[in-house]
């Protein structure tokens, strides 16, 4: 059984932020795999489903971003599941373009105050993740707000694709497959003029 977490921030005010792309990446997989809610709990929402032709538990912390590791570790033991080979974390990063994604198995949290918490919660830094471009913050803007800001027009097309791109790169992850989706899509670009 593998667990998939999204990262983001609960309520209505941070949906469509740049914060949340974790959030949309789940609820693409819960459509693309018609994955049943399984409602609360761990302090999460959840479903359980297949993917590939592996047992799934999709989920979306519902603790804020910067507590995301207390859910991660609650799924985590409740399903004694390897963090190593059997967690994949999806959240945004600046250092990506909106519409590249980046797969790693392990690493540090790169000031990704979710990915912060949840090394402090799992105490290992090993575990496979996705990483959407959310694209970088511009001079003289606070990276919160930054994060917490909405897509441009221009951007959400290129991020759906990139969504589209993690959805197929996990299937690959859960096939054992993570150096090939590495491989495939580490270099990928949604955006057509890169």
């Amino acid at each position: 059984m593998y667990i998939i977490v999204g990262l983001g921030n609960p309520t209505r005010q941070y949906e469509g932020t740049k914060h949340n792309v974790g959030f949309d990446t789940i609820d693409y997989l819960i459509d693309e795999y018609q994955i049943p809610s399984s409602g609360t709990g761990h302090k999460a929402l959840f479903g359980k489903g297949m993917i590939a032709g592996q047992k799934v538990i999709v989920a979306k912390p519902m603790t804020y971003m910067n507590l995301s590791g207390e859910s991660v570790r609650e799924l985590v033991n409740y399903y004694k599941v390897d963090p190593e080979s059997e967690l994949i974390v999806v959240y945004d990063d600046i250092s990506l373009a909106p519409g590249q994604i980046r797969i790693r198995k392990k690493g540090s949290a790169g000031g990704h105050n979710g990915i912060k918490n949840i090394i402090a919660n799992l105490g290992t830094d090993h575990f496979m993740r996705v990483k959407v471009g959310v694209g970088e913050k511009p001079k003289n803007w606070d990276l919160a707000d930054y994060v917490l800001s909405p897509f441009t027009k221009d951007e959400r097309p290129l991020v759906n694709l990139a969504i589209e791109h993690a959805a197929k790169a996990i299937e690959q992850m859960l096939n054992g497959d993570v150096d090939a989706a590495m491989n495939e899509y580490n270099r990928k670009s949604a955006n057509p003029a890169e």
